[in-house]
């Protein structure tokens, strides 16, 4: 059995510990979801366009990404908790700042700070719980629970979001923020560890200059590329960019003396699944929340608050499956708890698939579970294999790494599964609509579609068939994106399934050139 090495203090209250560190995770993961409900009230109050929306959310998620690397390089050499708290101030600074904003380019450079805040807590988070629980059987526990608030965090912002603004304007959506940093900030100062690694945790700043570069490079690619076209010659040379800066990061962290993030790692195969897993994980995850809300809201006629309320089983069983996979991990091993898990996903997927206006909320609740449940069986074991492949030195960034390939997933979910439910829509609107005439009206946007049957009015029969052409139209995309994420994930178990995964059995000891082993 691994020994304990934890200082006593930390050790007795390891579990409040883990509290304040879940309460900062939950409020960084749902500012990157909780937006959403809050834009049609902002684009009201600010005559927002709709870039300017979409950058509102966007410029969180990019930031936030983009500096993941750096900020838990930094936290390894400064130290973790002081990487943390600085980061809450400067999360609870801006969403105060966000309060009073009266103009979308406040708003916009505002949430971009959020990200540089959000960027510093939460590969703290996680480096913090490896240096707090010493024992592998508490440490495997308090990451599932981890994961589990971050599944959860993502399905209850737009609630509480939404809830929020039955009562009160836009504005108070970033106010509950500022609270919830505060009370983690004061509870952080009081309960959390401070650990660093000033001496093996030597900065790298070429590392870090060309990370942010070929991260930024393929995120804004990624984003902009539905809008800009995927074959558009402006994509193309912006991924093109990003791809070359990213090879330059490789070969300038091969040979650098101290690399901020051992490439070498991805040759062990339990950091390399871990990671892919992740992406992979989040590719199919942040696709669904981003499609499932306007599904509900536009085939289902639901309103922002009731699509969010149904969407959050997902959450809550990503919260049921993390603490479980634990327990399952012990006695089946990571190979067969993710690839199962990956497959549990998929079929939730699958099921949601084959949806219609007219599908009972019977059926969706089902694919709802069976996503929540694998997203959390599968989250909680590949994080710990990307952990215990990482040495203790390099937490922060192995930490970052965990976070950095769920965004990247998550960033190319949305844009690559919205593409394709924007495509089957454009290609499915006219058969559905019937007359030429009707078929031009439609347009080839949701959007269009409904103000056009909104002008011709919802009492007449054009209105009605233009209407009811939109729900099934959108219908059709959506199930189409969710079998493509279907398909990636059975993909990702297979990979999965295919080979034997090692685990360092002192996780946070690892070597920093770990070599391949037989495993579980």
């Amino acid at each position: 059995m691994e020994h304990d090495t934890t200082p006593p203090h930390v050790h007795e209250r390891r579990w409040w510990i883990l509290a304040v560190l879940c309460l900062s995770l939950l409020l960084i993961v749902a500012g990157n979801s909780s937006l959403n409900v809050a834009l049609p009230d902002i684009q009201k109050a600010l005559d927002s366009s709709p870039s300017q929306l979409q950058w509102m959310v966007d410029i969180y998620s990019m930031v936030f990404a983009v500096l993941l690397l750096p900020a838990g390089a930094l936290a390894d050499r400064f130290g973790r908790k002081t990487a943390l708290q600085l980061g809450l101030v400067v999360f609870a600074a801006a969403s105060m700042l966000a309060t009073f904003a009266t103009e979308n380019w406040q708003l916009i450079v505002l949430r971009g700070i959020t990200g540089i805040g959000a960027a510093f807590i939460m590969p703290g988070t996680l480096s913090i719980l490896m240096n707090t629980f010493g024992d592998l059987r508490e440490r495997q526990k308090a990451i599932a629970i981890w994961a589990g608030c971050a599944g959860l965090g993502g399905a209850l912002g737009p609630v509480l979001t939404g809830l929020i603004l039955t009562r009160f304007a836009w504005g108070a959506t970033f106010f509950i923020s500022v609270v919830i940093a505060v009370v983690a900030l004061v509870a952080g100062a009081w309960l959390l560890p401070n650990s660093s690694d000033p001496h093996d945790a030597v900065l790298d700043p070429v590392g870090v200059v060309l990370a942010v570069l070929a991260i930024g490079s393929l995120l804004y690619g990624i984003i902009e590329g539905p809008g800009m076209g995927w074959t558009s010659p402006e994509t193309i040379a912006i991924i093109a960019a990003g791809v070359v800066l990213l090879v330059g990061f490789v070969t300038w962290e091969l040979r650098s003396p101290h690399p901020m993030l051992d490439v070498h790692l991805f040759r062990v195969r339990a950091f390399s699944v871990g990671s892919t897993t992740i992406t992979l994980q989040y590719f199919a995850m942040y696709g669904l929340y981003f499609a499932v809300a306007q599904y509900l809201q536009i085939s289902h006629g639901y309103s922002p608050l009731q699509a969010a309320l149904a969407a959050l089983p997902i959450g809550v069983l990503g919260m049921v499956g993390s603490p479980t996979s634990a327990v399952l991990v012990r006695r089946f091993g990571h190979r067969r708890v993710v690839g199962s898990g990956l497959m549990l996903s998929a079929s939730g997927l699958f099921i949601m698939g084959w949806v219609t206006p007219t599908t009972s909320y019977a059926v969706l609740f089902t694919g709802f579970v069976l996503m929540g449940f694998g997203n959390g069986q599968t989250t909680a074991p590949s994080t710990t294999l990307i952990m215990s492949s990482v040495p203790r030195a390099k937490s922060g960034v192995g930490s970052a790494v965990n976070d950095l390939s769920r965004e990247l997933g998550g960033a190319l979910g949305i844009a690559v599964l919205g593409s394709v439910m924007s495509t089957v829509y454009r290609s499915s609107i006219a058969a559905n609509v019937g007359s030429a005439a009707g078929a031009v009206s439609a347009g080839t946007t949701v959007d269009t579609t409904l103000r056009a049957a909104a002008a011709a009015g919802m009492e007449t029969p054009a209105g009605q068939a233009l209407h009811h052409a939109a729900q099934v139209s959108f219908a059709e995309g959506f199930g189409v994106a969710m079998i493509l994420g279907a398909c990636v994930l059975v993909a990702n178990s297979i990979l999965v399934w295919a080979r034997a995964i090692a685990v360092n059995p002192h996780e946070s000891t690892a070597p920093t050139r770990p070599s391949v082993a037989a495993g579980d």
